[in-house]
């Protein structure tokens, strides 16, 4: 399997992680729609919402509530949005189950209807990780 997100986990691919345990990983997206924004994925690889078992949704799900409380207090996000898509109909570009944590600012300038948003520049990678020791926890 070539999942992208499989050779991060396995460490084949380096990324800027702001939490990890034992069945959960978390990182800065490098095509961030805001400052912050994160990906949480189970690291068990799992397709989608119909393919993920229950437990290790709970545990996303939990990890996803916990990053978004630290972003939004470090980087004092006015809000944060939560998204998920199944499939690549619904915008799912990568196969393997991922949450969004997309922290909001009032005049971002980001306009989000539904599961679609136009894809962002990507961001500099050292800047990424810097970013990442500021909200890493756990």
């Amino acid at each position: 399997m070539d999942c992208i997100f499989c050779n991060i986990i396995s460490g084949k691919f380096d990324s800027a992680k702001v939490y990890e345990d034992a069945d959960v990983l978390a990182f800065l997206d490098v095509y961030p729609v805001t400052k912050g924004h994160c990906l949480v994925i189970p690291k068990k690889h799992c397709q989608d919402i119909f393919d993920i078992p229950e437990s290790d949704l709970q545990k996303v799900m939990a990890s996803g509530k916990q990053i978004s409380q630290k972003i939004k207090d470090v980087l004092k996000a006015d809000g944060i949005r939560l998204s998920q898509s199944n499939g690549r109909a619904a915008g799912q570009d990568v196969m393997h189950f991922h949450l969004h944590v997309i922290p909001r600012y009032e005049d971002d300038g980001v306009l989000m209807h539904g599961a679609s948003v136009a894809h962002p520049q990507k961001a500099d990678f050292e800047e990424l990780k810097k970013l990442a020791e500021t909200v890493k926890f756990g």
